[in-house]
């Protein structure tokens, strides 16, 4: 075992020990107090912690994956030739939100929101890659001087809990959507279906797609990605130009190159799913409890649609802490229609049946960690992420009008709920 897995072992064991023996102990939706740890020293924070029912040989892979995923990829690894970003963890730092983040770019109409049906001047698709490797002498940027495409940014989501998304049935997400048509009212979530892009998984133990397979999307912003072993390929290759045995083939680029530095595919499959098993061994920090009032009103005014607190897992998710479980994830995998305010006029098939309104009810998981909110950032506060969700057209804005007229003290206490999950 490496030095540095020794030393995330052993400070998880000391974690139990040390004055977090209650912690250590509780059920799946706990973790280990770590206050008195050294962050520098190891590389773990408070967010960047296992599931506390982990057995020890997922603390293994928990440990291993965290490596891998923190690892600045090379030129010499197979980094570029167009590239984001040469890590994970530059997007997800410690598992949280950001500091890093990409740009999509789209051909818009005049009113800057709705996708325009050409998109031609896109020649090498929507996402920005300002980065280069030998050979390369071209990056994706956006046409200059063009006020028709439309740059936004998306930062990188937190990957804390994910293994808890991931372990939700299909069943659970199909079941809530139906509900929500059943009511008849404004929102009106919907499955974004989409297409397994990655090649089939030599790992078969989560999943069994083949590529080309109409599957349940829940990762990314618009619930693009169905899995995290995709979720991870697809950063890879489309973030660092990384390839692998799920994603062997760079993606088109202005100087035609076909590789780079590294013939071939740069990484193993294993190393793919090594960092999928760290996202999935994640665990949900440990919440705040005495906000009984603000979890009621969250309720009451129909944040909890959307938001919803719990869906069951599968009974035969392959990590048996996170199987037949009630997930606390906040979320119900939905695309809803946002608004103009929201939407980012991207191009229809981009993100699977996602329009440009559409974003994905975002799980709220590690709140307190996050110091910026939606999609690209541009709320600073929860109680500023909340009121942006009233906009022209939002489903949201029944929701939010029950929100208005609280009081001032109620409004608190909901926020003040939100903030501790």
């Amino acid at each position: 075992m490496a030095p540095r897995v020794n030393r995330i072992r052993s400070l998880l064991f000391l974690g139990c020990v040390v004055g977090a023996s209650a912690a250590c102990s509780s059920g799946a939706k706990s973790t280990p107090d770590t206050s008195q740890q050294n962050p520098t020293d190891t590389g773990l924070t408070l967010s960047d912690l296992p599931l506390s029912k982990a057995t020890s040989s997922e603390l293994d892979d928990f440990a291993t994956g965290d490596v891998l995923f923190d690892l600045p990829e090379r030129p010499a690894d197979g980094l570029g030739p167009l590239y984001t970003r040469d890590n994970c963890g530059s997007c997800h730092t410690d598992a949280a939100r950001g500091p890093g983040f990409v740009q999509k770019m789209s051909v818009v109409e005049a009113d800057g929101v709705t996708a325009a049906a050409d998109q031609s001047a896109l020649a090498y698709g929507h996402t920005v890659h300002p980065l280069l490797v030998d050979p390369a002498k071209t990056p994706i940027d956006p046409p200059p001087d063009d006020p028709s495409v439309r740059v936004t940014t998306r930062v990188g989501p937190p990957v804390l809990g994910r293994g808890y998304m991931e372990a939700v049935d299909d069943a659970e997400i199909e079941r809530v959507e139906a509900e929500q048509a059943a009511q008849g009212g404004p929102i009106q979530g919907r499955i974004n279906h989409v297409t397994y892009a990655s090649e089939a998984n030599p790992d078969t133990r989560f999943f069994n797609y083949q590529k080309g397979d109409l599957v349940i999307g829940r990762f990314g912003v618009k619930a693009r990605v169905a899995t995290l072993d995709d979720f991870t390929a697809d950063a890879l290759n489309g973030d660092m130009g990384i390839t692998s045995p799920l994603r062997p083939t760079e993606f088109p680029n202005p100087d035609g190159l076909l590789d780079d530095l590294k013939p071939g595919v740069d990484i193993t499959a294993d190393s793919v799913n090594g960092r999928a098993m760290y996202m999935r061994l994640l665990a949900i920090p440990k919440r705040a409890t005495g906000h009984d009032a603000g979890a009621a009103l969250f309720t009451q005014v129909g944040c909890s649609t959307c938001h919803v607190p719990s869906l069951h897992t599968r009974a035969d998710y392959p990590i048996a802490a996170l199987a037949d479980i009630d997930a606390p994830v906040y979320t119900d995998f939905l695309l809803h229609d946002m608004g103009t305010a929201l939407a980012d006029g991207m191009a229809d098939g981009v993100d699977g049946q996602a329009h440009s309104r559409d974003m994905r009810t975002a799980p709220l998981i590690g709140m307190r960690f996050n110091r910026t909110f939606l999609h690209d950032g541009r709320a600073l506060t929860v109680s500023d992420a909340v009121n942006q969700h009233h906009g022209d057209g939002s489903e949201a804005n029944a929701v939010l009008d029950g929100f208005s007229a609280l009081s001032a003290e109620q409004q608190q206490q909901l926020i003040d709920f939100v903030s501790s999950l």
